[in-house]
């Protein structure tokens, strides 16, 4: 079925409410914010505090996770710094001593001790910093948003003075609608900045570390290596399904073998060939590199960035261990090892200029060459790994955020629900990652191409960076210009310098982040203006009353789920439902799944429940609430838990009606002198269990102000009141038992006749190509194919 609706003018809405008058002041008192309901919600969150030792074992542990990507970038930071060899030793001290100091500001100062503090509840990325910016300034990402999600425990905010800098600040980035664009579009182009880096990343480490072999034996032809190189990757990528748990426990041991290994030879080349090049730690060289190189110089600055890429991968991948243990392990091992290594390598080059190419494999010693070849190898697959996951992370906070489409997301631990694994993604940056380091065949260009990529991303964090320390942290504006000033100076120049070699494969990263790009700015702007459309079309509530208890239809046993995206309102799809179809069932409730940019919403504060009408029309309302780092199918049984949620808001209902108010002051009374664990007993029969027994819970509302909040303590409810509730109970397990639809909405969104080219092309075939190709709710919502009842519905837009 199929319904065709225009765009209702502003004029129009003013018309109809002169005219309504008293119904929408009516539909107004119906329809309320679920304010109450989402107050009384237990707030069960505790912040994890780890001990000395546990620290210290996360901090190993963060090394296999964290820090592969830093830690690979010895092996061509020199060769993409002197393409064309060292024409004079004071170069060569020079580039080490930038690499010194942009191992200082970028990864050591600016991001493991700055940005990393800037997490959303531990997690990182671009997409965190995002999340942090939306709760704290009225910026939607998420059309659906209302003020109840600011009850949740997680969505954690600051006050300030509202004649502050911050709050101008504020008042400003709400005020301007362009400004709201501008940093979404910026979000958007560092994530698909990072998606880059996703590919480029395996094949230049990958890569880099095979081409030990024609290191080894010169005879072995360019193309072998290649060849081998993309074996590994496809190899690395078709195991992407059993998750890393499984093969994680090797990771930190490998990566600090790595790191041991390059501070070593570090250490044994300063001694044996050029000591004197520990001069390069004297911040003049830095100002003598720029006078004396010139533009070549300038441009030699793209092949010394690749030694901080993946700094960036350390902040998105922090949500796997606390900042305190990232800080730890890189300060005690990673900063020293790598300017131990990248010091031995300009060391044996002071001596040895003309093996510039595949410098790390000629400075190792020869008694340990191979051995440290098969270390190499693999620390560059760690390294790889730890950007598809990445990947994989980031892609699943743009879907949560509304800015992807719906893809299939496969948790491969039971124990750690951040590793994830998304298969259609995994297979794209897998061709694309082998396209790349066939194509390219050397890693000249495609350090060109990491470098851009790494570029941008740190930008954007720069520039996210500072409206954080303005609105979440309420930094000094001084502050903040320090470190603007000092971040823009570095970065920038840095990006000044990639951009000479746009050309010669950094334009590789800008056309993929343009295709990601344009899908995901796409897909998240159809998907508001199909939230805008149907906001504005929905049904009033005093319309729902005018049709009496029995909806002015037969109320056939069982329940009907009618799955929305309005946390408000009835959806237009369900009275097109009932003014097409005779029946409908005798319960009927709104199931709005909807994230939030937080992110976790603890199992307590999931689901909020509400009645709609009177209780003999048998409505209700239930939002279920998921941060960025949840997955909706993680709910095996989401049908079994929102009927557990229905069932206990009954029974409290009817417990809140039955006590008076002196109860529940005495109650409340008696709460402050107990803990509050222990309120539940998750019983299999905790919905047919009597109130005054405790109760199960898991993902259920639980009112701060009801007697259940206490422990150890019992409640009876009048006998009159009883009956009615094991009546309607009772009449809720048998339309359950009768059957269960799952109704959803096929909302079809075009172009009006009139629109702009541009909107066309973008809705009627993009974001139309996109839904056709993208999984269904119906899939996303784990609903069985067999209870499933689509309806149609075509919006003009």
């Amino acid at each position: 079925m199929e319904m065709q609706m225009a765009r209702r003018t502003p004029a129009d809405e003013n018309t109809d409410n002169n005219n309504k008058g008293s119904v929408w002041v009516l539909d107004q008192q119906l329809d309320q914010p679920m304010d109450e309901e989402a107050k009384r919600l237990r707030n069960m969150y505790t912040e994890k505090k780890h001990s000395t030792l546990m620290l210290l074992q996360l901090a190993f542990q963060s090394l296999g996770v964290v820090y592969g990507d830093l830690g690979t970038s010895p092996l061509y930071v020199f060769y993409n710094t002197f393409p064309d060899g060292i024409g004079d030793p004071e170069d060569l001290i020079g580039a080490l001593s930038v690499i010194i100091y942009s191992l200082t500001l970028i990864p050591l100062l600016k991001y493991v001790f700055i940005v990393c503090r800037a997490n959303d509840n531990g997690q990182g990325g671009t997409f965190a910093l995002y999340s942090l910016l939306c709760r704290h300034a009225k910026i939607k990402a998420i059309p659906n948003q209302d003020q109840t999600d600011e009850a949740l425990t997680t969505y954690s905010r600051s006050t300030f003075d509202e004649h502050s800098f911050t709050a101008r600040t504020k008042r400003w980035l709400e005020g301007h609608a362009l400004m709201q664009s501008t940093l979404l579009i910026l979000v958007l182009v560092g994530s698909c900045m990072v998606i880059g880096d996703g590919i480029l990343t395996p094949a230049i480490s990958v890569l880099s570390a095979v081409g030990g072999i024609n290191v080894g034996h010169s005879k072995i032809s360019n193309e072998v290596v290649v060849l081998v190189a993309v074996v590994i990757l496809a190899l690395l990528f078709s195991m992407q399904h059993h998750g890393t748990d499984k093969v994680g426990w090797l990771f930190a041991p490998i990566v600090l073998l790595w790191f041991l290994v390059i501070g070593g030879i570090g250490m044994f080349n300063i001694w044996k060939y050029e000591s004197s090049i520990l001069k390069a730690f004297s911040p003049v060289y830095v100002y003598q590199f720029f006078k004396r190189g010139g533009k070549g110089g300038w441009t030699s600055l793209g092949g010394i960035m690749l030694s901080i890429t993946g700094t960036e991968a350390l902040f998105a991948d922090l949500s796997h261990f606390p900042v305190s243990s990232i800080q730890i392990a890189f300060t005690l091992v990673v900063f020293p090892c790598l300017l131990l290594a990248y010091c031995g390598q300009a060391a044996y080059l002071m001596k040895n200029s003309n093996n510039v190419i595949g410098a790390f494999y000629h400075s190792i010693p020869d008694n340990i060459y191979w051995p440290v070849f098969i270390v190499a190898t693999a620390a560059a697959v760690v390294a790889s790994q730890a950007t598809i996951t990445a990947t994989f992370s980031l892609i699943k906070q743009a879907l949560a955020l509304g800015c992807f489409p719906r893809v299939k997301v496969v948790h491969t631990s039971r124990k750690y629900r951040h590793q994830i694994y998304i298969p259609e993604i995994n297979w794209i940056v897998m061709i694309l990652c082998i396209v790349v380091t066939a194509g390219f065949k050397n890693q000249n260009q495609i350090g060109n191409a990491s470098g851009t990529a790494v570029c941008i991303v740190m930008l954007v964090t720069t520039l996210l960076m500072i409206l954080v320390m303005i609105l979440v942290w309420r930094c000094h504006w001084i502050l903040v210009l320090i470190f603007t000033g000092l971040s823009l100076v570095v970065e920038g120049t840095y990006f000044s310098a990639v951009l000479l070699k746009v050309n010669q494969g950094g334009w590789v990263p800008l056309v993929i982040a343009a295709a990601f790009f344009i899908i995901m700015y796409v897909w998240h702007y159809g998907t508001v203006k199909r939230f805008e459309i149907e906001m504005h079309s929905k049904v009033s509530m005093a319309w729902i009353l005018g049709l009496g208890p029995s909806l002015g239809l037969v109320r056939v046993p069982g329940i009907g789920l009618v799955y929305t995206e309005l946390a408000s309102g009835v959806p237009l799809i369900f009275s097109h439902f009932i003014t097409n179809l005779p029946a409908i069932h005798s319960v009927v409730v709104f199931v709005c799944v909807k994230y939030l940019p937080v992110w976790t919403v603890p199992e307590e504060e999931r689901f909020l429940v509400k009645r709609i009408g009177p209780k003999n029309f048998h409505m209700f309302r239930c939002v279920a609430r998921y941060g960025y780092k949840d997955d909706h199918k993680k709910d095996d049984d989401f049908e079994k838990k929102l009927f557990q949620s229905l069932f206990m808001f009954v029974r409290l209902e009817c417990l809140m009606e039955a006590s008076s108010d002196s109860d529940l002051s005495s109650v409340l009374d008696q709460q402050t002198k107990q803990s509050g664990d222990g309120l539940f007993c998750n019983s299999s029969n905790m919905l047919h269990s009597n109130v005054n027994q405790s109760i199960g819970s898991g993902d259920l509302i639980v009112p701060d102000d009801s007697p259940l909040h206490a422990n150890n303590i019992t409640y009876s409810i009048p006998a009159s009141n009883q009956v009615g509730t094991d009546d309607e109970v009772e009449f809720l397990n048998n339309c359950r038992d009768a059957g269960v639809v799952h109704i959803l909405g096929n909302t079809v969104i075009k172009a009006r006749r009139e629109s702009k080219f541009w909107k066309k092309i973008a809705i009627d075939y993009l974001y139309a190509f996109l839904r056709k190709i993208c999984r269904e709710n119906s899939v996303m919502f784990n609903v069985p194919h067999e209870s499933l009842l689509n309806v149609g519905q075509v919006f003009y837009v």
